[in-house]
């Protein structure tokens, strides 16, 4: 392959991912799709309705995901939650600390953007704060406090932290065939526990849960299949294209947040190039705010007052830390790493549903001190 070939190729690869996140922001906006609302409308009013479209966006994500492994079209041991080294205290302290601070921010980071697109000046200043918190613990103060503590609890799995490769490695089975048929298991059953709901199977319901998983999905394929080179002109290494992390990504929301404000501050270093997360977190708000100004729901929202301010705030910060520390937010862990059956995922939602549920309860002990 040319240099020009692999640029144009880098191109292509970014303009899909962009297509796709837009299409994330569309859906979000128009299904009201929302990971911390799926937990408060349980808490709070016993409605299930909301989680069963976040369960059928994780099934859908996982049989694509499965489905393009059993295809051949991605390996599923180059996806950036394929580690042997599972950093479970991190995942599960993160986890805790994003989800109590989406819960004081009103909605997670992809929640946020979505805001942004529709009008939301408070989530605005949330998306500014949590990319510098995020920043901060890829690479600043919070980042040596993570690596020297938290980070340093983990355990080695030799074949991987995802479970068919765990299967595959007891069993003697191939990957490949493993991953199809445990996706086909999880992803069935979590697309056959959301659909056979009572009153579930609504045009929006249905839209949110396909919609949002295939996005997933796409992404995966985006990364993996249309953006993997196998030699690239000048290294002649393999090479996954406009990757941040240098292996195969889908949709996440915390780090790509930091990206995105270093790529707008140092935008004239041309060593700062347009990445998956950059477009991303471009498409979210994009597509969220076209569909705002066609259906005339676009609406500017500001703080109510200096507490409202500061909870924001606060959950802003801990939202870009524990998103880091947890190597993924409500999408990058709970959509797209569930999608590929990474223990580490499943310990990061156990522990953002932790969060969220410490977070309801703070709200309550606000108001019954008012």
């Amino acid at each position: 392959m040319e240099l020009s070939e692999f640029e144009s190729l880098r191109a292509q690869v970014l303009w899909a991912a962009f297509v796709v996140s837009v299409a994330f922001g569309v859906i979000a906006q128009r299904t009201h799709f929302c990971t911390m609302g799926a937990i408060s409308d349980i808490v709070n009013m016993g409605d299930w309705t909301r989680m069963r479209m976040w369960g059928l966006a994780v099934g859908v994500a996982v049989l694509g995901f499965a489905l393009m492994v059993w295809l051949g079209w991605i390996d599923p041991t180059k996806t950036i939650y394929a580690t042997g080294r599972i950093i479970w205290l991190s995942a599960l302290i993160g986890g805790a600390l994003f989800g109590f601070g989406m819960v004081l921010a009103s909605g997670c980071g992809s929640k946020t953007l979505v805001r942004v697109g529709g009008g939301s000046l408070k989530s605005l200043v949330v998306f500014v704060v949590m990319g510098v918190a995020s920043f901060a613990t890829l690479r600043g103060v919070t980042a040596v406090l993570r690596t020297e503590t938290v980070d340093q609890v983990a355990f080695e799995l030799a074949p991987g932290s995802g479970l068919p490769l765990l299967l595959a490695a007891a069993t003697g089975w191939s990957a490949t065939s493993t991953t199809l048929w445990l996706g086909l298991a999880v992803g069935g059953a979590l697309v056959l526990w959301a659909l056979l709901g009572a009153g579930f199977r609504s045009a929006d319901n249905v839209l949110a849960g396909v919609g949002i998983g295939a996005t997933v999905a796409a992404m995966w394929w985006v990364s993996g299949r249309l953006g993997f080179v196998a030699e690239h002109p000048e290294t002649l290494e393999a090479v996954y294209l406009a990757s941040n992390t240098g292996r195969m990504e889908s949709l996440t929301f915390t780090a790509p947040m930091a990206y995105t404000l270093d790529w707008l501050m140092f935008f004239s270093d041309r060593s700062k190039l347009l990445t998956l997360g950059v477009v991303s977190v471009a498409g979210v708000v994009l597509g969220a705010f076209v569909y705002a100004l066609a259906t005339r729901s676009f609406r500017w929202e500001g703080f109510r007052d200096t507490r409202d301010t500061a909870l924001h705030l606060v959950g802003a910060v801990c939202m870009g830390v524990g998103g880091v520390t947890a190597m993924g937010c409500t999408v990058g862990q709970g959509l797209s790493g569930l999608s590929t059956l990474s223990l580490t995922s499943f310990i990061a939602v156990a522990g953002i549903v932790a969060g969220a549920l410490s977070g309801f309860r703070f709200q309550l002990w606000l108001l019954e001190r008012d």
